[in-house]
């Protein structure tokens, strides 16, 4: 009997404790579940920002294409008036005579700038599909600025506070935006520095024109290292008096603070363009 009781005893010893381990091991599960599901949250909120980001980029990308489809409509338009308008003039015969040159020069002007139109929107989804990835990703934006393609770049991204160096995931960032922009054929670029309006005086910057040009030029040297034509690109400075936001805030001193890398138009293929050079091959009068 003293036996058996024993037995007993260890027998609820055992019970207990697999009731104590199995609750034990069911405690450290739901810590780990915790902390798996706020890791969750936290990159579902991080992911949720950034499409939100990337949607306001795009819906800004696609005013600007639907700007330019308008203007393209627009010359259709000048090209449908000015087509009814010789074929009134074709009645007066003599009319006609006297002012068919202009008429034709004025219609193939505009049909020219239609087909300059239609080849700066081509460019302008081409370029957007080669950087895509960066776009999503949020190291660049591309944008028009006074009719010109820009691909604009965060100084904040690239080089530390005050410095003109690049760090390696600016360089990094830089080379990327290089190998396509030296895919595109027969372009040149002009790579733009810009800062914010705070002064910067320093024993190596007297002021932002001397920060902004020191960075776009080491943006071109990483460039050139990637392979880039010398011929193809050049460097400039704005300073802080080009600015793109409100200099009253943070968020808008970010915003200048940036490297764009304008998309060089070709002068030759604009209207009038021959006209120009005959004008300035001509020897002088007087």
């Amino acid at each position: 009997m003293k036996d058996g009781g024993s037995g007993m005893r260890g027998a609820k010893y055992i019970v207990c404790l697999g009731a104590w381990l199995a609750t034990s091991s069911c405690v450290v599960w739901e810590s780990d579940y915790d902390k798996l599901k706020k890791d969750f949250d936290d990159y579902k909120t991080l992911s949720e920002a950034r499409e939100a980001k990337n949607q306001v980029t795009i819906q800004k990308l696609e005013d600007a294409l639907r700007l330019e489809t308008e203007r393209a409509a627009a010359l259709e338009k000048q090209i449908e008036a000015l087509n009814a308008e010789k074929v009134a003039l074709s009645v007066d015969k003599s009319r006609l005579q006297a002012t068919e040159a202009e008429l034709m020069k004025a219609l193939r002007e505009v049909q020219e700038r239609k087909m300059a139109a239609e080849k700066r929107i081509a460019e302008y989804r081409d370029l957007l599909s080669r950087f895509k990835s960066l776009i999503d990703s949020g190291k660049l934006r591309v944008r028009i600025v006074d009719g010109q393609m820009v691909v604009e770049l965060a100084t904040d991204v690239l080089f530390p506070s005050g410095s003109a160096v690049l760090s390696p995931s600016g360089k990094a960032a830089v080379v990327e935006v290089a190998q396509v922009l030296a895919s595109i054929p027969e372009r040149r670029f002009q790579i733009a520095g810009h800062t914010d309006d705070v002064p910067i005086r320093t024993a190596r910057y007297r002021s932002n024109w001397d920060l902004a040009f020191d960075r776009a030029h080491s943006v071109l040297q990483a460039m050139l290292e990637t392979g880039m034509p010398s011929t193809r690109i050049s460097a400039s400075s704005y300073g802080e008096f080009r600015p793109t936001a409100d200099n009253a805030s943070d968020e808008g001193k970010a915003k200048n603070r940036r490297i764009e890398i304008i998309v060089v138009p070709d002068l030759s293929e604009l209207p009038g363009a021959e006209e120009l050079e005959a004008l300035d091959k001509a020897p002088d009068q007087g």
